[in-house]
């Protein structure tokens, strides 16, 4: 049986997500598969992958084949660099000590990256948050000025009446 690991489709329209699952490639995209591996939500700024990592190189050495978007997840989470170095051990190019140093220090740089691409995407959020801020202190400022001068107004039609009503008394009185 030829086993492929591809994505099977969740979610409603224009919010996709998807679970990274091992299946017959006979099976339909969204059908029965052998087994749940993960999963991939694109919709968050970097994409959310939880993958079983174990699984997943367990499945590529025993010839499952990666679907273009499933190999390339499986890359960006090092399932087939960890694939490539156990290749490496096989064959005597170097020891399982070294094939986990090599991997250890290419995940830490991924990591970095993506904590770079985080804190850049948190350092917009805050930008933002800080005009509107900004902009929402600039209304109240605005909103407070007009208020007062509506109050001014209206103090100064109150006097004025006032000193009508005042004349007004004090001219009969006079009479």
């Amino acid at each position: 049986m030829a086993t492929k690991i591809r994505l099977q489709r969740f979610g409603h329209k224009d919010y996709a997500y998807y679970h990274i699952v091992v299946a017959d490639s006979r099976a339909p995209r969204d059908g029965k598969f052998i087994e749940r591996l993960g999963s991939y939500n694109p919709n968050t700024n970097p994409a959310t992958v939880q993958l079983n990592f174990e699984r997943a190189l367990y499945w590529l050495n025993v010839g499952a084949q990666p679907t273009d978007t499933a190999r390339n997840i499986l890359s960006n989470e090092g399932v087939l660099l960890m694939k490539h170095l156990q290749g490496g051990v096989k064959k005597g190019a170097f020891d399982e000590a070294a094939a986990q140093r090599k991997f250890d220090a290419w995940k830490a740089e991924k990591d970095k990256k993506n904590g770079k691409i985080a804190e850049g995407e948190a350092r917009k959020k805050a930008e933002v948050e800080k005009a509107l801020h900004a902009q929402e202190v600039e209304a109240n400022k605005a909103k407070a000025a007009e208020v007062a001068k509506k109050k001014q107004e209206a103090l100064e039609a109150e006097v004025a009446a006032a000193q009508k009503e005042g004349e007004a008394q004090e001219a009969p009185a006079a009479e």
